[in-house]
This record gives C-alpha cells, structure tokens and sequence, in this order.
C-alpha cells in the first residue's frame, strides 16, 4: 500500500503551474524592452556571452527539484503487509447534524463548518480509539464504519455538507438508533456516541432513543452548537438571503439546550455548549479518557517503507546542477554546444 504520510503538502504543487506563468512572463518582457535596441540578431552578435537557453535549463532545474522537494516532505511510503494488531481504547461514533439550521452563522464561518474544523482537529489526536462517523437530518446515513483509518476519515469527513443527506429535518433520534447497530458487535470495547447537533429535533423522541442505548451501555455526549437566540438560515443564491416560512417571514433556528441536556442525562454523559473557540470536543476527550480502555484486534498495515529520502537526493542532484550551470557563456567551455 502507498501513501503520503503529509498529503496536506501536495496541495503546494499549484506554485508549478504559478511560477511557469511568472517565468514566461517575465521572458516575453525581457524580449519586449531588447527589441526596442534594435534587431535581436544584431543583438545577439554585440552580447555574445548572452545565451538564450541557459536560463530556461535553469529554470526547469529549479523547478523540478521544487517539484521532487514538496513530494519528499509529503513523506511517501509504502506498508508492506497486513497483520493483526492488538490495541487499548474505545469505540467512538460521531453523529453530525447537516440539517440546513446547520447553516446559521452565530458561530463562524457557520455551525457545520466549525463542527467539522473541530472533528477535524480531534482526529489529529487520535491514537488508539476506533472512529466512526454519522451524518443526519431527516433521517441518518452512516459515512465512516467504525475504523482506526483517521485519514480516510477525515478525507470524508472533509466533503461533508448539508446536501448529503436527501431528506431535511432533524431525527436525532434515528441516529442514536443506527448508532447503537453500527458498532463492532461483542467487541468489549467501550462504546461512546457524541451527538453535534443544535438540538431542534422536529422527527422523534430522542430522549426515549438516549435511554434505550444508555441501558445498552452506550455513553452519550452531546454538544450544543448555536446560540440560544438563533440566527437565520442562509438561502441559496447569496448570504442576503434566508430561509422563510410559508408566510414570508424569516425562519429562525435557536440552540435547543434542554433536549440535548436530557439526551446526556439518559446516556450517561455530558453536554457541553459550544463556546466561540473550542465546540467542546475537546472536554469530551478528557471524559472518554477517563474510560476504562478495553484491548481489541485489529488488522492494520505495519512496517512502512519510508521513501523520501529519494525524492531528497534527486532534488539536491537537481539543485547541485542548477548551481554549476551559469545563465552566461563560458569562455573555457565555448567548445562545448550544449545550448545551441
């Protein structure tokens, strides 16, 4: 198996196309201002120390080795075989609420993006716990099956948006219920769900749902993101615009702490209301710390093959070239035509 171990690094590789835009720029205006000095070839004949290909081989040097270099720090590897590994932790389902009250900006850029900044952030500090991911409105989808893959998680997690699920709504309760199915079954390890959500359930009884999966050893902890007094929903079409009901009037979606505060009571956790720097997720993971971790067995890819020290050599080659290479002619080396 390949991967980057920092993929995040590749998004760098648009300065190639930027900085050959910038040197082609650059070459058309150096030929602009020698052509208003006379004919080119005449030109050429009074700098004959001048070369004309130098610069370019130059360039694609430098431009390669950039290239070679981002590729290194992304950190390429290969895993060379699959086998069973043993670990300590717990089994945690996220369950994210894409509703369109996802949408409202009292929290910034709104509250869906913070939840999945904050996701995000906590996948990063992972090390040992199983993660998996629900998405719900009107009703709930399972995006990520428990897994230790926090890359592949937060690939998806990344293309989250309040389009993904067809029917809008908010059914907390229908996803506490796919929560409770989708976790390994007689794995013994801890089960924890934690529900971001701003509460306003319009579908089911979530509270019965929480009390059901808290007898089934399931922790819940939830947390509120929104603002008690609301916001508008943004519209499609620009931020000018907001959500109305059937009489015109603008649609206002509040954080409904209460239900979210029963939902903890009956699965045996705690509620957190999102503060304006931190959703709270952290707080949670100081509560599931506290578990007690339970060993489970997992097959997972082992000894990775580091590979950028390649990627570095060609690049240093490359640079090494770059710098003997002079952009002018050299008097000792005119015999050789390697630019002509």
């Amino acid at each position: 198996m390949f991967e980057f171990e920092n993929s995040g690094v590749l998004w760098y590789l648009w300065l190639v196309p930027v900085l050959v835009v910038v040197f082609a720029l650059a070459r058309y205006h150096r030929r602009k201002i020698l052509r208003r000095f006379g004919d080119p070839r005449l030109l050429g004949t009074l700098m004959p120390m001048v070369s004309g290909g130098r610069p370019v081989f130059k360039f694609i040097l430098f431009l390669t080795s950039l290239v070679f270099i981002i590729l290194a720090i992304a950190g390429p590897r290969f895993g060379s075989r699959l086998e069973e590994a043993r670990r300590e932790g717990v089994e945690i389902i996220i369950a994210l609420d894409v509703s369109n009250s996802m949408l409202a900006e009292d929290v910034r850029p709104n509250r869906l993006e913070r939840a999945k900044m904050s996701i995000s952030r906590m996948l990063s500090n992972l090390r040992n716990d199983r993660i998996g991911l629900i998405v719900f409105a009107g009703d709930a989808y399972v995006q990520v099956p428990v897994t230790s893959d926090y890359t592949a998680a937060r690939m998806i997690l990344e293309n989250i948006t309040t389009d993904i699920v067809p029917v809008q709504g908010t059914a907390i309760g229908r996803a506490i219920s796919l929560a409770e199915r989708s976790f390994t079954p007689d794995s013994g390890a801890g089960r924890v769900l934690i529900i971001i959500s701003d509460g306003e359930d319009h579908e089911d009884d979530p509270v019965a749902a929480a009390a059901a999966a808290g007898k089934n050893g399931i922790t819940i902890h939830t947390i509120g993101i929104g603002r008690p007094e609301g916001a508008p929903i943004p519209a499609a079409g620009g931020q000018a615009r907001f959500l109305t009901d059937e009489d015109g009037n603008t649609v206002i979606t509040r954080l409904d702490e209460a239900t979210l505060r029963a939902i903890a009571s009956e699965g045996n956790g705690i509620y957190i209301r999102s503060g304006t720097t931190d959703t709270g997720l952290s707080t949670v993971m100081e509560e599931i710390d506290k578990m007690e971790k339970t060993g489970f067995e997992e097959m997972v890819y082992t000894e990775f093959d580091e590979r950028f020290q390649y990627m570095a050599a060609i690049a240093l080659i490359l640079l090494v070239i770059d710098f003997l290479v002079l952009e002018r002619r050299n008097r000792l080396l005119g015999s050789i035509k390697l630019f002509r």
